[in-house]
């Protein structure tokens, strides 16, 4: 797997197919990394790269990456690095397909570059709905396992960083809700349904986003064929 280096990051990541870019996202929280699509419904890397350049990532301190940890950690970090790994591969607008904490890196994404980002998906997004002492325990649980090797993070630069990402924003956390009706890119939400993406958080996107439209069933075994060719239909219209 190739890697990328940025000031104060390590990034690994992996391209297949050709065609028109898509960045993809993947789920499992800050733990994001390349292997967590093999647990998802479908892996977007097997279906979408015989028709699209797929680029896959771990995100910083996840799987094979890494990246300084400082109190001025937050969405905006993995944006910066998102971005700069795009530009290091000569790509200038690209979609993006993310699940669960995808969908608030894609928030964060329309709101930084929009001129970029030519369409999105969202599968069963992360969202706000009295779930936030969640997020903070899965925050500290990731804390727990790498905080050893970063030793130029205090306690107080920890708990910032927690602070940055769940303190602010709307129902995405990383974005305010009144940014979310600016965004008028073509953007695909397939609906979440449980405690830590939950339904409101989908419909509430798919309500306030001008460019955003919802499918509610996907996930189920009998609705995934149904799923992938909704994603598969919309990226055909905007890529």
């Amino acid at each position: 797997m190739p890697t990328f280096e940025r000031p104060g990051a390590t990034l690994h990541y992996e391209e297949r197919g050709a065609g028109s870019p898509v960045l993809l996202i993947a789920p499992g929280g800050l733990r994001s990394t390349i292997s967590a699509w093999d647990r998802a419904p479908w892996n977007p890397i097997e279906h979408l790269s015989g028709r699209y350049r797929v680029i896959a990532m771990d995100q910083r301190n996840a799987g094979s990456s890494a990246g300084e940890v400082h109190g001025t950690d937050g969405w905006s970090t993995y944006t910066a690095d998102q971005l700069a790994l795009l530009d290091h591969l000569g790509v200038d607008e690209f979609g993006v397909l993310g699940m669960c904490i995808g969908g608030s890196y894609t928030a964060s994404l329309l709101a930084t570059a929009p001129d970029r980002v030519r369409a999105a998906v969202t599968l069963q997004p992360i969202g706000r709905d009295g779930n936030q002492h969640r997020f903070e325990k899965m925050f500290d649980d990731w804390r727990a396992g790498i905080e050893a090797d970063h030793p130029e993070a205090s306690a107080q630069d920890w708990e910032q960083f927690r602070t940055n990402l769940y303190d602010g924003g709307g129902v995405l956390f990383s974005v305010p809700d009144e940014a979310l009706a600016r965004f008028t890119t073509p953007w695909l939400v397939l609906m979440g349904g449980d405690e830590f993406h939950p339904e409101t958080a989908s419909r509430r996107v798919a309500e306030l986003a001008p460019g955003a439209e919802l499918v509610e069933r996907w996930k189920a075994t009998e609705h995934v064929e149904n799923g992938k060719a909704a994603v598969d239909a919309f990226l055909a219209r905007h890529l």
